[in-house]
C-alpha cells in the first residue's frame, strides 16, 4: 500500500490489525455506496482466465478458512447470503489442492462490480528489532490497551447531539470526559507505569511504520520473535504524513525531493530527525497492540491474512472471504485472491490492498505497490442471475 495510508485514512481492523503505508492515491470515490448500486455484470467463465495450478492451490487453502466466517456472516455488500457459499464450501474440504482450478471452475461464476476498473495498493508485517525487557538500545514501550481508554462524551456536547457512538477518551480527575492522550504525550511517558507493556522496540520510526501497519514482529537480540496485532486506538484522529510532505514539495522527482513510497518518506524523516519527529507528531493517532500466536497476523475476518493470497477491501462491495481475480499493470499482483480484510483507506468498488507477508521483499513490494486494470469477484453459480432478477433472495435450501 504505498502512500495511500500515509496520506489518506487511518485502516482499522477489528481486534487484530490495522493501518498501513503509502501509495499514489487512487481514483477519486463516487457516491455509490454499495456492490449493488454499482451494477453486478456476469464476466467471462472461470475457466477463461487460465489460473495456475499453484495460485488456484494457494487461493482454495484460503478459501477454505474463510469458508465458517462466509457461512455465518452477514454479507455487507448485498450479494449474498451464507446458503450461497455452502455447497462450495463442504465440496472445499474434500477437493483435493493439486485439482483446485478444477474447483473454481465448477463452483463459482465471475462478475463485475461497476465497470470493473481496479486499483490495488500493498501491505506487509514488518519485523523491526524489540526485547521483551527493556534495556540499553531498546526504550520505545509498545504498550497494550489503556484500562481508562473509554467511550463517553465530553461536557460541552448538548444532550441532544449525543447520538450514535460516543468518542474515545478518558476522564479526568474532577470527572470530566476529555480526550485521550495524542502521540506527542505518550511518547513524552503520559502512559509510563500506568499502561501494561508487551515489549520494547528499539528504533522509533521503525514502531511508527508498524503502528501504520497495525500489526508486525518484534525479533529480539536472541532470535526469539513476537508476533503483535491491533488491539485499539487512542481515538485522535489520524494525519497521513505522506500528505503532508506532498503539500510541502518534498515528495516527488525534483531536486531534493523524495520518493513518495514509504521507503522514501522513511528516508527523509532519518536524515532530518528533528523535522521527521515533528512530522510523526502530526499524527496524534496511537496504536494499542496484543501479543498473537499462530501463523499469521489476523484480518477482519478474524482468521490469519497469508502472504501473496489475500487481499483487503471494502465489505460493502465484496464478500469477506469471496475470491477475486485481479488483472493488474503491476504483474506480481496478478491472479485469484481472498478477500480476508478491510481497510480505513479501502474504500469503494474494485479497490484493493494485497498483503505480501514479512521480510525485505515483502517491504519492498508492498511499500511501492500501485497497480490498476481491472477485477472479477467469483461468487456462487448462480448468483449473479438472482441478483439481476426480481427475486434478491436465495432459493430455499
Amino acid at each position: 500500500m504505498s502512500l495511500v495510508l500515509l496520506s489518506g485514512c487511518l485502516r482499522l481492523v477489528p481486534d487484530a490489525s490495522a493501518p498501513r503505508p503509502a501509495a499514489p492515491l487512487p481514483p477519486p470515490l463516487t457516491s455509490v455506496t454499495s456492490a449493488a448500486l454499482a451494477g453486478v455484470v456476469r464476466g467471462p467463465s472461470v475457466g477463461a482466465l487460465g489460473m495456475s495450478q499453484s495460485d488456484a492451490g494457494t487461493a482454495l487453502a484460503g478459501f477454505i478458512e474463510s469458508c465458517p466466517q462466509l457461512l455465518r456472516r452477514e454479507d455487507k455488500s448485498g450479494l449474498s447470503f451464507g446458503a450461497d457459499w455452502r455447497p462450495a464450501c463442504e465440496a472445499a474440504y474434500q477437493w483435493p489442492l493439486r485439482d483446485a482450478p478444477r474447483f473454481f471452475q465448477t463452483h463459482f461464476e465471475t462478475a463485475r462490480i461497476g465497470d470493473g476498473s481496479a486499483f490495488a495498493t500493498g501491505y506487509f508485517e514488518p519485523e523491526i528489532a524489540g526485547s521483551r525487557t527493556r534495556r540499553p538500545g531498546f526504550d520505545v514501550p509498545v504498550y497494550a490497551m489503556p484500562d481508562d481508554l473509554v467511550r463517553g462524551w465530553p461536557d460541552d456536547v448538548p444532550e441532544a447531539e449525543r447520538t450514535g457512538r460516543p468518542p474515545l477518551g478518558r476522564y479526568a480527575s474532577d470527572g470530566s470526559f476529555e480526550s485521550y492522550h495524542d502521540r506527542a504525550a505518550i511518547e513524552d511517558g503520559a502512559l509510563e507505569g500506568r499502561v501494561p507493556v508487551i515489549a520494547y522496540a528499539a528504533d522509533p520510526v521503525e514502531f511508527f511504520f508498524l503502528q501504520i501497519q497495525g500489526s508486525g514482529r518484534l525479533r529480539t537480540p536472541e532470535g526469539d520473535v513476537i508476533r503483535i496485532g491491533y488491539a485499539g486506538q487512542n481515538g485522535r484522529g489520524y494525519t497521513g504524513i505522506g500528505g503532508v510532505m506532498r503539500e510541502r514539495g518534498l515528495l516527488g522527482d525534483g531536486p531534493g525531493q523524495y520518493s513518495g513510497s514509504m521507503q522514501g518518506i522513511m528516508a527523509y524523516i532519518r536524515e532530518n530527525p528533528r523535522e521527521g519527529r515533528e512530522l510523526m507528531r502530526l499524527n496524534k493517532s496511537w496504536i494499542f497492540f496484543r501479543e498473537l500466536t499462530g501463523d499469521g497476523p489476523l484480518g477482519a475476518l478474524g482468521v490469519p491474512v497469508r502472504s501473496r493470497a489475500s487481499v483487503a477491501a471494502d465489505p460493502a462491495f465484496v464478500p469477506l472471504g469471496a475470491p477475486v481475480w485481479l488483472d493488474l499493470d503491476r504483474d506480481e499482483a496478478d491472479g485469484l485472491w481472498i478477500v480476508q480484510d478491510t481497510g480505513g483507506a479501502i474504500k469503494g468498488a474494485n479497490r484493493f490492498d494485497t498483503f505480501w507477508g514479512a521480510g525485505e521483499e515483502a517491504r519492498r513490494i508492498a511499500g511501492g505497490m500501485s497497480g490498476r486494470g481491472s477485477a472479477l469477484l467469483l461468487l456462487p453459480k448462480g448468483t449473479v442471475d438472482r441478483l439481476n432478477s426480481r427475486n434478491p433472495r436465495p432459493a430455499a435450501q
